[in-house]
C-alpha cells in the first residue's frame, strides 16, 4: 500500500499551479496562435469544450467563440468528464479540430479559498460550492475521515508507551463502504497476523502503536495520561476508502470512481475541490487522449487536445463574469498524417507563453449580433 499511495502523492505533486496559470483572456489567444503555428487554418477550426455545465463557465466559452470565430461543440458532462461517444459528431463539424477539456474550482478572493463561488443570481448572492458535483461526490468521504480523525485517540501510558484508542467501527476492516484503516502499519500484530488488543474499552480498543507510525507522528503533541484526537495526523498513508458506485464509463458515478483512489488524498489536503478538480483532470486527459487517438472519425485531420484545470475567481462589484484562470496541464497532438506528439505540463506552458497574445483574425461579437439583428428576417415555410 505504501508504494502505490507515494506514487499517488508523486503523481498529484506533478501538478504545477500558481506559476502556470494564466488568464483565459491570454490563454485561448495563445491556444489560437499555437495551433496556426502548427498549420491550422483559421476560419476551419472547430473546437470543442468538456466543460462542467455551471454557468461560470460561460465565460470561457464567450472566449473561445470570440477567438476561433464559432461556438465551441459541446464534448462535457457535469464535473468536467468528456463525452467521448461524441468525437464522431465533432469531428464531422469541422476541418481541423480542437478539444479543451478542463475540471473546474471556485475560488473566492476575499477570503482565499478555494472550492466556492459566488453565484451572482442567488438571492443575496450567496456563496455556494464550486465545482458541485465535484464537491457533493467527496462530501461523503471527508465526512467519513472527520469521523476517523476525531475518534482516534493516542496518548502514553504510566511506562511513556505509546497507545492508539480506536473506535470499533473503525476496527472492522472487512466493512462494505467506508473509511477503511490500514491496522498492519498502526498497531501491533498477533502472530496469525490479526490485530492485537491492550485493552477493551466500552466502544473503542486500545493497541501499542507500530513502529511505522513514527513518522507520520514526529510532531504530535503526546501528553501523559491524556488522550488527544489524532485529527490531521491521520495521514493518507493510513487508510483508504470503500464505497459502492456504478462501473458504467461516463455514467452518474464516473467522476467518483475517477477519484478513489486519490481519495484520502483529496480528504486531507487543505483545499479538497482544488486536489480532486486537480486529479480528475489528470484521469481525464489519460483517458480522453487514449480514446481520440484511436478514433476513426478523427483520422486524417489535425487535432489538438488540452487538458487543464479552471479557476473560478468569484465576480466582485460590478463584475458579471469572473476573473477564470487556466492552469494547462497536457496537450496532444496529431497532424494529418498521424504525426503524435504529447507536451506534458512545463512545455505546455513555455509554448504557450512563447505564443502571441494578439489575434487578428478574432471576432467582434457585438458586431456579429448586430448583423444578426439587422439582417432581413427569413420566414419559415410551416
Amino acid at each position: 500500500m505504501h508504494s502505490t499511495t507515494g506514487t499517488i502523492a508523486s503523481i498529484l505533486g506533478s501538478f504545477q499551479m500558481a506559476e502556470v496559470s494564466m488568464r483565459y483572456s491570454l490563454f485561448i489567444p495563445r491556444l489560437y496562435n499555437l495551433l496556426k503555428s502548427l498549420g491550422f487554418e483559421p476560419e476551419k477550426i472547430m473546437p470543442s469544450r468538456a466543460f462542467c455545465s455551471d454557468e461560470s463557465q460561460g465565460y470561457p466559452i464567450i472566449l473561445l467563440a470570440k477567438h476561433f470565430g464559432t461556438f465551441p461543440f459541446n464534448h462535457g458532462l457535469v464535473g468536467g468528464i468528456v463525452a467521448t461517444d461524441r468525437h464522431g459528431p465533432h469531428a464531422h463539424h469541422g476541418k481541423e479540430m480542437l478539444i479543451v477539456q478542463a475540471s473546474h474550482v471556485g475560488y473566492d478572493p476575499a477570503t482565499s479559498t478555494y472550492g466556492s463561488y459566488r453565484r451572482l443570481q442567488t438571492q443575496g448572492q450567496h456563496e455556494t460550492t464550486s465545482c458541485g458535483k465535484i464537491c457533493g461526490t467527496i462530501n461523503w468521504y471527508i465526512n467519513e475521515y472527520k469521523f476517523a480523525n476525531q475518534n482516534i485517540f493516542l496518548t502514553l501510558d504510566e511506562n511513556n508507551n505509546r497507545l492508539i484508542i480506536i473506535d470499533n467501527k473503525l476496527i472492522h476492516t472487512d466493512r462494505q463502504e467506508g473509511l477503511i484503516l490500514n491496522l498492519s502499519k498502526m498497531v501491533t500484530l498477533d502472530t496469525d497476523s490479526s490485530v492485537l488488543a491492550i485493552s477493551s474499552l466500552s466502544t473503542s480498543k486500545v493497541f501499542a502503536i507500530r513502529d511505522e507510525m513514527n513518522p507520520y507522528l514526529e510532531n504530535f503533541p503526546w501528553k501523559a495520561g491524556e488522550k488527544i484526537k489524532i485529527g490531521e495526523f491521520l495521514h493518507p498513508d493510513l487508510f483508504h476508502f470503500k464505497k459502492h458506485t456504478h462501473s458504467v464509463i461516463e455514467g452518474q458515478d464516473h467522476l467518483e470512481n475517477n477519484l478513489l483512489n486519490v481519495m484520502p488524498y483529496v480528504v486531507t489536503s487543505e483545499w479538497p475541490a482544488l486536489t480532486a478538480a486537480q486529479a480528475n483532470t489528470q484521469v481525464e486527459f489519460d483517458r480522453t487522449f487514449r480514446s481520440i487517438s484511436t478514433e476513426p472519425a478523427y483520422q486524417g485531420k489535425k487535432l489538438f487536445f488540452i487538458s487543464g484545470l479552471n479557476v473560478d475567481i468569484s465576480p466582485q462589484t460590478e463584475q458579471i463574469f469572473p476573473l477564470t484562470k487556466f492552469i494547462p496541464w497536457a496537450a496532444y497532438y496529431r497532424d494529418e498524417n498521424n504525426k503524435q506528439t504529447i507536451w506534458e505540463q512545463a512545455e505546455l506552458f513555455e509554448l504557450l507563453k512563447k505564443q502571441n497574445t494578439e489575434n487578428p483574425n478574432q471576432v467582434d461579437l457585438e458586431s456579429a449580433i448586430n448583423i444578426m439583428q439587422t439582417e432581413d428576417e427569413i420566414k419559415l415555410p410551416f
